[in-house]
């Protein structure tokens, strides 16, 4: 009788909370992946959200004063997300006493210039190195015990086959996890959190410590035997036809199962890190389970396994990641490399949505991801060092520039232009409505890809004086709007022309070209474009001033005999 005398008096006083409105409800939900579609999506605040990146410098987040005069310059470059690193050794300098003050002034950094961020945890590895983890964990070698080579002399990097380091950065990554729920939950500024980086082994294709050696010579985990057996129709090419060269069987030792070669060395590594990794991430989605992701550095043609980092997720080694760590949401490229397309259409799966944490910005930056957000329907593209320059080490070689030390003017031109569009090209990327022609380095002559109905071919446009750059790399994204119009955003001097192999009639004209500008929140219509511009009607001409123009093309076809 009592309380429900006292649940009369709460609504008779009004003490009971009102009820959440869907919007609320959607808006209050903290980040996460939702499939719309044909497209996994982030969603943010209840709505898709497309990450226009950039990735600082390793040691920038570190120094708050440092970053004072960087926050303004990367909103200038039209940044929605800065990817910046939280370091072990900064946030636990003694064991069990944590600071988070580093922390909270990067959120308060980015909210002043509204900007998001995903933060990069440099736990136990950073590109193979333990050079990130606290000083206390350096010193006690006995306690947190290194990767070994073969003739037992130790290295700069902790091993993945001790659960007391494992342990370690989990307690460490959970508190980081907590801290940010309770600063960050309601304001969403975090969207994603990367755990490790570029994990790996070099210069030996594995790690030979006492208890590598003994879980080398064991049986490969009934775990994996069991998800090798379940998807067997479905493991990428390498791994399969390592399994099955072997004799496809059901328990065995790691080299009974994979084969005496240099790749099983590298399957045994990427379930130690796997397996090591997925405690660090459940420790972490116990407490905030923000989408959660781990980055590989990438092969150089004909390297073997230690050459590069043998173990991280590299294509042949993502459904051991798969099996080993399913709290982690997917697994992302750090591309330097000239083929673009081929390393990034490997990881854009169904049960692995493409974001690029890492990768070269400029022209060539621009281009790749207009493809990504393009054809494979990426989450998010983010060239490396963002906020200067710097020289980009990937193993123990130079591979590459970071953004020019005043920023990154191609980028920026993009990322200025991608912005009102977002909504569109999420909406596209859900339908299906959506598709990028690209065209890699100088020895690739034309481009072709398919827009609805229609074929385009690319080719390179020379520039305003005629002249042609044979050796940019070009990309013209569509967005679908009708049966026969299309919406163009380009990356670089490019030719477009039409064509089509569906039945009707035989030969494809262009009805319209109008330039289309945005201006104070709008698009709106610029020159109807013909005669010199584009061909005498023969072709769409891109430049790679039009992103820096702000400045799209609405094209409609028709077909005639």
């Amino acid at each position: 009788m009592r309380s429900l005398i006292a649940a009369l008096l709460i609504v008779a006083t009004g003490l009971t909370a009102p009820l959440k409105s869907d919007a609320q409800m959607r808006k209050s939900a903290i980040p996460h992946l939702e499939r719309r579609g044909d497209a996994t999506q982030l969603v943010v605040d209840g709505n898709p959200f497309l990450v226009l990146g950039g990735e600082t410098r390793n040691s920038s987040s570190s120094d708050l004063a440092f970053m004072t005069p960087i926050w303004p310059k990367l909103r200038a470059m039209n940044l929605n997300t800065v990817l910046v690193p939280v370091a072990w050794e900064t946030i636990e300098p003694e064991e069990g006493k944590f600071d988070f003050s580093n922390l909270d002034g990067l959120l308060k950094g980015a909210r002043d210039h509204d900007l998001r961020l995903v933060f990069l945890w440099f736990g136990a590895w950073k590109n193979t190195y333990s050079s990130y983890v606290p000083a206390w964990v350096k010193r006690d070698q006995a306690r947190f015990p290194r990767v070994q080579t073969g003739d037992g002399r130790g290295t700069e990097r902790l091993s993945a086959f001790s659960a007391t380091s494992r342990d370690a950065d989990a307690r460490a990554f959970a508190q980081l996890m907590r801290h940010l729920r309770a600063v960050d939950g309601t304001h969403h500024t975090v969207l994603m959190t990367q755990v490790e980086n570029e994990v790996g082994v070099i210069p030996e294709s594995r790690d030979h410590s006492p208890a590598a050696e003994a879980a080398f010579k064991g049986q490969v985990p009934e775990a994996l035997m069991r998800y090798l057996a379940d998807h067997r129709t479905m493991l990428h090419p390498q791994l399969r036809t390592a399994w099955e060269s072997a004799g496809a069987r059901s328990a065995g030792t790691w080299q009974q199962v994979f084969g005496d070669t240099g790749m099983t060395d590298a399957l045994f590594m990427a379930w130690a890190y796997a397996t090591f990794i997925e405690k660090v991430t459940a420790a972490g989605k116990a407490e905030y389970a923000l989408p959660m992701f781990n980055n590989a550095a990438l092969i150089r043609p004909n390297y073997e396994p230690g050459q590069y980092n043998s173990g991280g997720p590299l294509p042949f080694a993502l459904d051991i990641y798969k099996a080993g760590a399913p709290s982690l949401d997917f697994l992302a490229p750090d591309i330097y490399f000239e083929d673009y397309v081929n390393w990034a259409t490997q990881y854009a799966r169904r049960d692995n949505p493409l974001f690029v944490p890492e990768a070269r910005g400029g022209a060539a930056g621009a281009a790749n991801a207009l493809y990504s957000y393009g054809t494979l329907r990426a989450i998010g593209f983010s060239p490396f060092g963002i906020d200067g320059q710097g020289v980009v080490l990937q193993g123990d070689s130079s591979i590459g520039l970071s953004a020019a030390g005043e920023g990154d003017p191609a980028m920026a031109a993009l990322y200025g232009l991608l912005a009102p569009l977002s909504p569109m090209i999420l909406q596209k990327q859900a339908t299906g409505q959506i598709s990028t022609v690209i065209m890699e380095g100088g020895a690739q002559r034309a481009g072709r890809g398919r827009i609805g109905d229609y074929v385009v071919n690319m080719g390179r446009a020379g520039g305003p004086k005629g002249d042609v750059d044979q050796m940019s790399r070009v990309a013209a994204m569509f967005l679908q709007t009708g049966a026969d119009e299309f919406i163009v955003v380009g990356a670089g001097d490019s030719q477009l022309s039409f064509m089509t192999d569906r039945p009707g009639l035989p030969i494809v004209g262009i009805e319209s070209i109008d330039e289309q500008y945005w201006k104070d929140g709008r698009m709106v219509k610029g020159r109807r474009l013909n005669g010199d511009e584009t061909g005498q009607g023969q072709s769409l001409r891109l430049f790679s001033g039009d992103a820096a123009e702000r400045k799209v093309y609405r094209v409609r076809l028709y077909r005639y005999h």
